[in-house]
């Protein structure tokens, strides 16, 4: 993971004056964390919140390796509080659920570069890695997840994609979702070539 270091130093908890500047911190944002879990899907998108969020190109974002299978009861749970965490600084996540693409599964694999098999989730700010759920609680524990997140796009969490309504995903217009396509110069059918192994486009409205 050479490849991948940052400028972040992991927070220390044994100096007094960082003690004290975590609680004062945790202090300042409780109705902004608390909001975070009460999240709810409620304002359609307009055209104009998502072309804002694609007018912003050079400012880096917030990138979210999740899953929303509910096999491992654990690592659902750590996907949902990094989620609500990261909401609750009001920026844009660009999640990616490797449950519904496996080139997620594969784009992240060679992020983090060959070692033991990673866990879920994983979080990166722009290029930089951030670290898994751990990490992230560490940080805001601390006090430091905000001035990380300093200079990212910006996001209403309440905000809902009207492309997708949320998802991520939406369905493959060539095939339908049946992942297969009828070639009739050839009078054969044929796997799609437009989607991914669940029939799925990515989002073009809130999807990178």
């Amino acid at each position: 993971m050479a490849n991948l270091a940052d400028d972040f130093s992991p927070p220390s908890s044994s100096s007094p004056s960082s003690s004290s500047s975590s609680a004062a911190s945790l202090f300042k944002k409780p109705s902004s964390f608390l909001r975070s879990f009460s999240y709810h899907h409620r304002h359609p998108a307009s055209k104009t919140s998502y072309k804002r969020f694609a007018d912003e190109p050079k400012r880096p974002k917030v990138i979210l390796y999740s899953t929303s299978l509910r096999g491992v009861r654990r690592t659902f749970a750590d996907c949902c509080a990094v989620r609500a965490i990261l909401r609750g600084f009001h920026v844009a996540v660009d999640e990616r659920d490797v449950s519904m693409d496996v080139s997620y599964r594969c784009e992240l694999q060679r992020l983090l570069g060959k070692g033991p098999p990673f866990s879920l989730p994983q979080v990166f700010i722009g290029n930089r890695w951030l670290g898994g759920a751990d990490e992230v609680r560490q940080w805001h524990d601390a006090g430091e997840l905000g001035r990380m997140l300093e200079g990212v796009v910006a996001q209403d969490p309440a905000f809902v994609c009207g492309g997708c309504g949320g998802v991520r995903f939406v369905l493959c217009s060539t095939c339908h979702g049946s992942r297969k396509v009828f070639v009739q110069e050839e009078g054969s059918v044929r796997r799609c070539d437009a989607c991914n192994e669940n029939g799925l486009l990515r989002c073009p409205h809130c999807c990178s």
